[in-house]
């Protein structure tokens, strides 16, 4: 909410790159957090001049959070179980944590709490899923202003054919992939669409609608048979197998 050119504490620290606004809720409740040298308190207003300054305990808590890259298989939700089907994150154990993870971290039951996916994958999909109790990372790759590239690969067929569906696809169809789609009533942004075999198209998107991809494809008369997330932002899927998972390294970023 915003007040005569002031925001609340906690949405400025959000836009601020500091935190979360939850994140920021619970310094405030903590005492951790002051605006031009007093305690502030929840639901304070302020100002784009106010200085804000966030005690060291608050620094020690969000560095000791993690952030998980998955390779989900099919038969997973992103989120929370819905319609039977069991959420991602129960594959986060020790056992199914991938052998070449070279991350210093030991895993620890305390990994998976406040843990959420930042971003959806769909139940039928596989490939890179973004675990996370850091808010910084859930705004970077979710945020409503987010701008982060995400990959993937997308196996499909054509009119019940399902080899050399290139030769058989108007360039014209193509183009409209790439700009000219609407969904839900919203235009949607530029993507990047193209073939990486016959049967296997490489798109790029800046959003991630529901079932972004499968619906583009509907629109022009193509069926996805395989669809594989393998990168966002900077972060690449790599060889994590499927079904396992690894930690985010201090040197990576998205």
């Amino acid at each position: 909410m915003t007040t005569g050119g002031t925001v609340r504490l906690n949405k400025r620290m959000a836009g601020l790159g500091l935190c979360s606004r939850r994140e920021a809720d619970d310094w405030i409740t903590k005492g951790w957090v002051r605006v031009n040298g007093q305690v502030a308190s929840v639901g304070l207003q302020v100002n784009d001049g106010a200085r804000i300054e966030v005690d060291r305990r608050a620094r020690g808590q969000q560095a000791a959070q993690v952030t998980i890259l998955l390779n989900k298989p099919i038969g997973y939700v992103s989120g929370q179980a819905e319609h039977g089907h069991e959420p991602a994150i129960i594959l986060i154990d020790a056992r199914s944590r991938w052998r070449s993870d070279t991350s210093d971290l030991r895993f620890q039951p305390a990994h998976r709490k406040g843990l959420a996916a930042a971003g959806r994958l769909d139940i039928d999909s596989t490939g890179l899923l973004v675990l996370t109790q850091d808010g910084r990372v859930a705004r970077q790759l979710i945020g409503s202003d987010s701008t982060m590239q995400k990959e993937y690969l997308v196996r499909v067929g054509l009119d019940g054919v399902a080899t050399d569906v290139q030769s058989r696809f108007p360039l014209a169809q193509l183009a409209r992939l790439r700009h000219g789609l609407v969904l839900d009533g919203e235009s949607l942004r530029p993507a990047q669409v193209q073939w990486q075999n016959p049967e296997q198209l490489r798109f790029v998107l800046l959003e991630g609608k529901k079932r972004q991809i499968r619906r583009m494809c509907e629109l022009v008369g193509l069926k996805v048979v395989g669809l594989k997330r393998v990168r966002i932002g900077a972060v690449m899927l790599g060889n994590l197998p499927a079904g396992q998972w690894r930690y985010l390294r201090a040197d990576e970023s998205f």
